[in-house]
């Protein structure tokens, strides 16, 4: 881990990128400050944004609780590193042709929350509800050769629900279109697939 001297001026630096309003500050912000949370990226660069705010940031990311706990930690050259590494959160990349129409479809058909689009017209987003969560991404073109993807059921998300009969039923009534209905399968799992307007396909399951 750098010493504290370079952690400032990697908090100083936060606070000019805020200032230029990079993209990247935002999703930064979103991760590690509550306050930014679920907010697009015009409004994080647009809110006020602060030295201790920054610093609040960089301690985040090296895991403490407060830019506080960061400067009373062992000395810099004690391998914090080894112990304090973890991995955090994991995002699916779904693909798709028309941005705007896949925020529609997981908001208003499946339920999603939009965390935030970016782009004038949106060619980044992020969807997500309850603990589940993942990125759609603008092609001018599908990634994907014809037929193969229903041919092998090729997966872009596969997500655990505590109920998959009841959200079955749920996405039925809002005339979802299913590669596969609900079904019981040899792994003790009870699950379906949602084809989106792109044709991706979303599985939902739960254990039987």
């Amino acid at each position: 881990m750098d010493d504290l001297e370079n952690l400032r001026k990697r908090a100083k630096q936060l606070v000019r990128q805020h200032r230029d309003r990079s993209h990247v500050v935002a999703a930064r912000l979103r991760r590690s400050l509550p306050r930014f949370r679920g907010m697009t990226d015009r409004a994080v660069l647009d809110a006020d944004f602060a030295l201790h705010d920054a610093q609040a940031v960089i301690a985040a990311e090296l895991g403490f609780a407060s830019w506080a706990d960061l400067k009373e930690a062992p000395p810099m050259s004690t391998p914090i590193e080894a112990t304090e590494l973890r991995l955090t959160r994991g995002l699916p990349c779904v693909f798709v042709t028309d941005v705007e129409r896949a925020v529609r479809f997981y908001r208003d058909t499946l339920g999603f929350d939009v965390a935030y689009t970016y782009g004038e017209p949106p060619f980044w987003g992020e969807v997500g509800r309850d603990d589940v969560a993942f990125n759609l991404r603008h092609t001018d073109e599908s990634p994907w050769r014809p037929g193969v993807r229903d041919a092998e059921q090729l997966l872009s998300a596969s997500i655990t629900t505590t109920d998959a009969k009841a959200l079955f039923l749920r996405y039925q009534e809002a005339g979802v279109d299913f590669q596969e209905r609900l079904r019981r399968k040899p792994w003790d799992a009870i699950e379906f697939v949602v084809r989106d307007p792109d044709g991706n396909l979303i599985l939902f399951g739960s254990p039987a």
